[in-house]
């Protein structure tokens, strides 16, 4: 994928950066550990395509906004897996952060990358001044309260949980930084791409509502199943299967309708469809249906 090697450039750089003499050693492998290796990368992804778009293709400022956000992903996976949230013992195929290192340590590494994505975004764009106060601010309102990740996550320790306001706040609102950052980066105006990261976000939580109840461990990377063990609200808990597939789908083709004519539109579009097809693929359409 066009990018792919520039963002994990721009990781490393970041990471190198805790590597450095005096950082205690547990903690500095822990953070490697956190982010290496990756995921799908969708996120980051997203980003530099919408910078491509608004028409700076691989600009640094790109990569390094697309590099702070999937810090921020990357430190919302160490704290969900956490003993008191999901107390996940398995991420990506291999032990979680808490259960390689420990829970003190998890703890610390998802503060510190939280702290290293607003790092490297404020070295970035150093020289580039007037385009910083927007996109720190878009980086906080996905992360922080009153709607970000963990607003998102504080959802899980109500009494109730309001489904639509979960999925925005926990999954939707960094998908939302992700399509503003890629516009704030190039200087263009994100008002055109705030709609593809809310219909992503949405699209991204139900697809994981219901690979959680269809999938694999293997499959997944991690335990299966774990929504209906925590009592967690969910799309199929709302819409059954079929109504959550569905669901999905139309979202999916709001998400592609969204995009805005640019000189990347038809790549954006076919990341969209590509992204859904790797989400709920034809094996797991079948067991839905």
């Amino acid at each position: 994928m066009e990018g792919a090697s520039g963002i994990e450039s721009a990781l490393e750089t970041a990471v190198a950066s805790c590597d450095a003499l005096g950082c205690p050693p547990r903690l500095a492998a822990a953070i490697r550990y956190a982010v290496f290796p990756g995921g799908a990368r969708i996120r980051p992804r997203l980003c530099l395509a919408i910078a491509a778009g608004c028409g700076e293709p691989e600009s640094p400022l790109a990569i390094a906004t697309a590099a702070s956000i999937e810090l921020l992903h990357c430190a919302s996976l160490v704290h969900d897996d956490l003993p008191c949230f999901d107390d996940a013992e398995v991420r990506r195929n291999r032990p979680s952060v808490h259960r390689a290192f420990d829970e003190r340590i998890a703890l610390l590494v998802g503060d510190a990358l939280i702290v290293l994505a607003f790092q490297n975004v404020a070295r970035a764009f150093a020289q580039s001044p007037d385009r910083l106060p927007n996109l720190v601010l878009a980086l906080t309102r996905a992360v922080g309260a009153p709607g970000g990740i963990v607003a998102g996550q504080a959802w899980e320790c109500e009494d109730s949980t309001p489904l639509e306001e979960y999925r925005r706040q926990k999954t939707g609102a960094l998908f939302i930084a992700a399509t503003v950052g890629g516009a704030l980066s190039a200087g263009a105006d994100p008002t055109p791409w705030r709609v593809l990261g809310e219909t992503l976000g949405e699209a991204y939580q139900i697809a994981d509502d219901i690979r959680d109840a269809l999938a694999t461990d293997e499959e997944l990377g991690k335990p299966a199943g774990r929504d209906a063990d925590l009592g967690r609200p969910t799309a199929l808990a709302e819409l059954g299967v079929q109504g959550a597939v569905k669901h999905f789908e139309s979202l999916i083709a709001r998400a592609a309708a969204s995009i805005p004519e640019c000189p990347g539109a038809e790549f954006l579009r076919e990341l969209v469809d590509l992204e859904a097809q790797r989400l709920l693929p034809a094996s797991l359409l079948q067991r839905a249906a």
